[in-house]
């Protein structure tokens, strides 16, 4: 049975009580204690704009070992071509509104309200979200990623590409200049198996989770400098 959130308490219950789709409860809200108190319990909200807040906590887990990252030899020449520049945490506001606005096939619309927009700014502003960004030669933004730290477990939200590449190349920057052990996919998809992502059970995922808590501006932390 799918629980109702009591509005004035962050308790979750238990994600094996999730149903077949993952889905776990539904109401609260997307207060900064109650978002990282989901993360930390391996449960995110997924929802369409003007629906009750939904949170799910999938079984199996689509994840990626940075280590098991698939790069093609295309990637590989067009990293060493430095034919984009990377920043962290420099246009997080920017870049979720283009996550949120760019057009995704077979999708109608976004889920990434401006109720989510602002909930993951805040975020961001405590130092718990974190954005990678790619730039052109122009200088322009043309792609990157989103998502909220967990230890050393990256939680990724969403991407977004408006260069051949580009969302590619920030997932490639993750996972080589950042010292992580885990980036949470969430759920699957053909584009993500064909990099090289797997499946965890949510028990295993979970225990991973476990092992790791959050810790504002963490991300900083774990950038290889090599």
């Amino acid at each position: 049975m799918i629980a109702i959130l009591d509005s004035q308490l962050n308790d979750f219950p238990q994600p094996k009580n999730a149903d077949e789709d993952g889905l776990l409860a539904i109401g609260g809200d997307l207060s900064v204690h109650r978002l990282l108190t989901a993360y930390q319990q391996g449960i995110f909200p997924w929802y369409n704009p003007g629906d009750p807040i939904c949170w799910f906590s999938p079984d199996p887990r689509c994840v990626i070992f940075p280590s098991s990252l698939k790069i093609s030899k295309s990637m590989r020449k067009l990293r060493q071509q430095n034919v984009f520049s990377y920043s962290y945490n420099e246009a997080f506001e920017m870049l979720i509104k283009h996550c949120a606005s760019v057009d995704r096939k077979d999708q109608d619309g976004t889920w990434i309200s401006s109720e989510m927009q602002k909930a993951y700014i805040e975020l961001n502003k405590l130092g718990y979200a974190h954005s990678i960004e790619v730039w052109n030669k122009e200088n322009h933004l043309v792609g990157g990623l989103y998502g909220v730290l967990i230890g050393k477990i990256f939680v990724g939200e969403s991407m977004f590409s408006h260069e051949s590449n580009a969302s590619k190349a920030a997932l490639i920057e993750l996972a080589e200049r950042f010292d992580l052990e885990l980036i949470d996919c969430q759920v699957p998809n053909s584009h993500l198996m064909s990099l090289g992502a797997t499946l965890l059970s949510r028990e295993e995922y979970l225990n991973t989770l476990s092992n790791h808590t959050p810790q504002a501006h963490g991300l900083q932390k774990l950038l290889r400098h090599t």
